[in-house]
C-alpha cells in the first residue's frame, strides 16, 4: 500500500484494543507510531489471554508498525516528556478518562497551546461531557449499555455479547476517520483540531436502525437469535447434518426459494404473501422450511441454493475461516517476520489502494524497545535521556 501518511508523527497514549487499533491503521498507511507504555508492564493487552511465546494475542493483533517507548506517566518529569513529544507530534491519541487526561497536562487546551498543528483524538467510555464521563468501560460493558446485548441471543436465555469487539472496533475505526477528516482540515488551514470519540456513541450508533424502529413504533425490539428483524426467512435454518443461513428477503427471492424447496405452496399461502406478514409468521414459517432443508446436507443446499441465486452461507466455523479459498484468495492472512514468532501472522486490514493492502512494515514491539530512539527523534539529548532514566521518568 502506497504510504501516504509516511512523515506523520503519531503520539499513541493508549492501550487495550480501540486505541491501538486505530494508532495501528495510521502506521499501516505509513505514519510513524510512538506507542508509549508503562515501564515494567507495558500495555495490559501483553498481558491477556491467550498468548503466544509470552505476548498477549490481542497486544499482537492490534500493534504493528509500531515504536514502544516506555514512560511513567504518574511521574511528572514522565509526564513533562511526553508534553515534550506532543511539541514534535502530528497527531496525538489517547484512552484516558477525561480527568486523568487533563490532571496529567495532556488535555487538548494544554498541549495544542504548544503545538498548533496538533490533531488530538480522545476515546473515552462514555464521552468527555455528561453525568458518566469519568467512568471506566469496556466492550462488554457498552454492549450492555447501549442495549446490544439485550437484542443478542435467543428468547428467554441469559444475556449474551456479540463474540467480537464489535465497540471497541468500531470505536477505533471512527477515531482513525475522524483524524482522516482533521488532517484534511489541517491541510486547508494550517491548523490542527480536537477529534473525540466515545466506546458509548459508537454503541448507540450501532443501534441506530433499532432504536429508530422504537421511536416510530413504541415496539421494544426482542432477542431473535440468528433471524434479523426486517424481513424473512433470514435466519439460520437445520439441515440434515448442520445449519445454514438463508436471506430469501424480498418477494422475488422468497418465490425462488419456495420452487427449489418443492413447496409452491408456500409462496401462495396468505401467511406468508408478503414480507410483512412473513416477518408476523416468521415461526410459522421457519418450521415449514426446515421442514424440508432437514432432509439434505447442507452441502447439498449450498450448492442448489448458489446455483439459483438465493443469498445463503455455511455457518463457518474459526478454523475453517483460517483455510478459506477465498480468504486466502483476498490476501487477509498474510505472514510477517517476526523473530519471536516465526510463524506468525496478520490479518490484514479490509481495504486495499492502489489493488495494494497494508504497509507490513515491523512487528509489534518489545516493551520500550525504541525508548531511547524516540527520545533522539524528539531532540532530547544524551544526557537528558541519562537523566530521565535516573529519574525513574523512562525506562
Amino acid at each position: 500500500m502506497p504510504n501516504i501518511l509516511s512523515g506523520i508523527r503519531v503520539l499513541d497514549l493508549t492501550q487495550n484494543i480501540a486505541g491501538p487499533f486505530c494508532t495501528q491503521l495510521l502506521g499501516d498507511f505509513g505514519a510513524t507510531i510512538w506507542k508509549v507504555e508503562r515501564p515494567g508492564s507495558g500495555d495490559d493487552a501483553r498481558r491477556w489471554m491467550p498468548t503466544w511465546n509470552g505476548s498477549g494475542t490481542a497486544f499482537l493483533v492490534h500493534n504493528r508498525n509500531k515504536k514502544s517507548i516506555c514512560i511513567e506517566l504518574a511521574n511528572p518529569k514522565g509526564q513533562a516528556a511526553v508534553q515534550r513529544l506532543a511539541r514534535s507530534a502530528d497527531i496525538l491519541v489517547h484512552s484516558m478518562r477525561p480527568e486523568t487526561a487533563e490532571a496529567r497536562g495532556f488535555g487538548y487546551d494544554a498541549v495544542s497551546s504548544e503545538n498548533s498543528r496538533l490533531i488530538y483524538c480522545a476515546i473515552s467510555a462514555f464521552g468527555e461531557i455528561g453525568p458518566l464521563r469519568d467512568l471506566p468501560g469496556y466492550d462488554s460493558l457498552i454492549q450492555a449499555y447501549s442495549g446490544i446485548i439485550s437484542v443478542t441471543g435467543n428468547p428467554d436465555e441469559p444475556p449474551v455479547r456479540v463474540g467480537v469487539s464489535v465497540i471497541d472496533n468500531a470505536a477505533g475505526l471512527w477515531a482513525f476517520a475522524g483524524i482522516l477528516a482533521a488532517l484534511l482540515h489541517r491541510a486547508t488551514t494550517g491548523h490542527g483540531m480536537k477529534v473525540s470519540t466515545s466506546l458509548m456513541e459508537v454503541g448507540v450508533s450501532w443501534m441506530s436502525m433499532l432504536l429508530t424502529n422504537y421511536l416510530v413504533t413504541g415496539q421494544v425490539p426482542q432477542k431473535l437469535g440468528s433471524a434479523a428483524p426486517l424481513s424473512a426467512p433470514y435466519e439460520a435454518f437445520r439441515t440434515a447434518d448442520n445449519w445454514i443461513m438463508i436471506a430469501a428477503n424480498n418477494n422475488r427471492h422468497f418465490s425462488q426459494l419456495c420452487a427449489l424447496l418443492g413447496a409452491g405452496q408456500l409462496a401462495e399461502d396468505r401467511r406468508f404473501t408478503s414480507n410483512e406478514l412473513r416477518v408476523k409468521n416468521r415461526q410459522e414459517l421457519k418450521v415449514a422450511i426446515e421442514q424440508i432443508t432437514s432432509t439434505r446436507s447442507a452441502s447439498d443446499w449450498l450448492g442448489l441454493l448458489r446455483g439459483a441465486g438465493i443469498p445463503c452461507s455455511p455457518i463457518r466455523t474459526v478454523d475453517q475461516l483460517s483455510n478459506d479459498p477465498q480468504v486466502e484468495a483476498l490476501g487477509m492472512i498474510a505472514a510477517m517476520a517476526y523473530p519471536q514468532n516465526p510463524d506468525f501472522r496478520i490479518i490484514d486490514i479490509p481495504v486495499s489502494l492502489g489493488n495494494e493492502r497494508a504497509l507490513k512494515a515491523a512487528p509489534p514491539p518489545a516493551l520500550g524497545e525504541h525508548t531511547d530512539e524516540i527520545l533522539r527523534a524528539a531532540g532530547f539529548t544524551a544526557a537528558e535521556v541519562t537523566a530521565l532514566r535516573a529519574e525513574k521518568a523512562i525506562a
